[in-house]
């Protein structure tokens, strides 16, 4: 894929299994068999332990020299797992310092200008669920490229790409956000082989008007609004030469909606837009995109809209 040219991949220090690592092999090797392009993956480690911070009884430059000993281990060992992978792609390692993560990987992506950060999920070992850490939702908040949520599967020949978009609204943003994202649903199912899903949700009748007006007409106006909805739906569909028996037009939440989609089709991953909201706004208001990405169980790309600004950059 043109856009993928450099790739940042979120090291996991907890294990030597490092799926988002071979995730990024797979896409990456795709991309210079389809496109003939080389691309650039960077392997990042960003590490902290705060009783290094806290030794007194040694000067600055101890302090320094003892946390370089441990980046320079913390690279080897990253080091040994990039040659254990036998990759055809060139992958560059970074060690880092720093107390919190996700700025480390947001602003390596501001820097150096990645095109795609690749980050592995966590899955709870009982209820078979991706968990998803702070980290994660740092990130999809806050980096102004895509980010991919990967789990430990494969992406099969001929599986399934659902793209949640929202073809309801009238406003030129949610336009423009559902363009890039099946834009690029379209990109990813030539790379992987696999097929395009559209999926948009609409609300129901809201409660409170059925109740202060007796003769409204809910079926009615449930009605309108599905067949208003599918109508869209289609003619997007047709603008990106996507089969109408690929859409799916359902009724409730965003969340429950796309959910129940991405299981009953077994997508292996499914991609959405987020606005990256932050701080008061995300507490009362909180984002869609993130309610819907704690309900699924496959991998996720989670798409800004053109012309976002991270928070990290405006802080520069």
């Amino acid at each position: 894929m043109e856009t993928y040219q450099s790739i940042l991949v979120v090291v996991d220090p907890t294990t030597d299994e490092q799926k988002a690592l071979r995730r990024a092999i797979e896409l990456a090797s795709r991309v210079v068999e389809n496109a003939k392009n080389k691309v650039k993956v960077c392997a990042f480690l960003s590490i902290f332990d705060f009783s290094y911070e806290m030794t007194t009884i040694l000067s600055t430059d101890e302090r320094d020299v003892m946390r370089q000993s441990v980046i320079n281990d913390k690279e080897l060992w990253l080091k040994t797992i990039i040659a254990s992978l036998k990759a055809d792609i060139e992958i560059d390692c970074q060690v880092v310092w720093h107390n919190r993560p996700f700025e480390a990987i947001v602003e390596r992506v501001i820097n150096d200008d990645y095109d795609l950060v690749i980050k592995g999920t966590h899955q709870h070992d009982k209820l078979k669920s991706v968990v998803f850490t702070p980290t994660d939702w740092h990130i999809l908040r806050k980096c102004p490229c895509p980010v991919l949520l990967v789990k430990d599967h494969e992406w099969p020949s001929n599986g399934n790409i659902l793209a949640a978009i929202n073809v309801g609204s009238d406003e030129t943003e949610h336009h423009s956000l559902n363009n890039k994202i099946t834009t690029e649903a379209n990109q990813l199912a030539n790379l992987i082989q696999a097929n395009v899903h559209l999926v948009n949700s609409f609300p129901g009748t809201p409660v409170n008007i059925a109740i202060e007006i007796p003769e409204f007409n809910s079926t009615e106006y449930n009605d309108t609004m599905q067949k208003h909805h599918e109508q869209a739906m289609i003619s997007h569909a047709n603008q990106f030469g996507i089969s109408v028996i690929n859409t799916h037009v359902e009724e409730g939440l965003p969340e429950t909606v796309i959910a129940h989609v991405a299981t009953k089709i077994d997508a292996e991953l499914v991609i959405l837009g987020t606005v990256g909201r932050t701080g008061i706004s995300a507490a009362l208001i909180g984002n869609t995109a993130e309610h819907v990405i704690d309900q699924l169980n496959c991998d996720v790309l989670a798409l800004k809209p053109e012309g976002y600004i991270s928070p990290l950059q405006e802080q520069n």
